[in-house]
């Protein structure tokens, strides 16, 4: 089984050779404006474009739910939708939903299979959306690395 990677850099413009996969996590009420997602539209337009078309759509919109925009010839970004609303609750539960994060990478690794591409991502989740690295970082290890990717998670200088 591979190993997460960790490097120094931008997420948004990964080195290495081949297909690559850059994830993100988007919330479910449309919302895009805060956080990474303003790297990926600093970079590419398509990424946005595509997210609110579907979410105005309204299909298959939910929490759990991938969208892949090809943005160039070897880079796909990837829209997960496992973040409930944008503020933590009245409980101080905050927006992240770890099932649904789970589920986005189970279907993301046949996605990812089908073009032979390794996934990049920051430490997705952990900023805006209130997650822990700790509850994370094990989900990784249960779908994308268990489905033998390649994957580099980027901690920005």
């Amino acid at each position: 089984m591979n190993a997460i990677k960790y490097l120094k850099g931008d997420a948004t413009n990964p080195k290495i050779e081949g297909n690559k996969i850059i994830i993100h996590i988007c919330n479910d009420r449309g919302g895009w404006g805060k956080g990474f997602v303003m790297a990926i539209s600093k970079r590419w337009k398509e990424p946005e474009n595509q997210y609110r078309k579907w979410f105005s759509s309204d299909e298959n919109f939910n929490l759990g739910e991938i969208q892949m925009v090809q943005v160039e010839n070897d880079i796909w970004v990837c829209n997960m939708i496992g973040q409930h609303k944008i503020i933590s609750n009245s409980e101080g539960v905050p927006p992240i939903r770890y099932e649904a994060v789970e589920k986005c990478l189970e279907k993301l690794v046949n996605k990812a299979l089908d073009i032979n591409a390794s996934i990049h991502m920051p430490r997705i989740g952990c900023g805006l959306a209130g997650g822990k690295w700790e509850e994370i970082e094990p989900i990784i290890a249960r779908t994308l690395l268990q489905g033998n990717m390649k994957v580099y998670v980027y901690d920005f200088n």
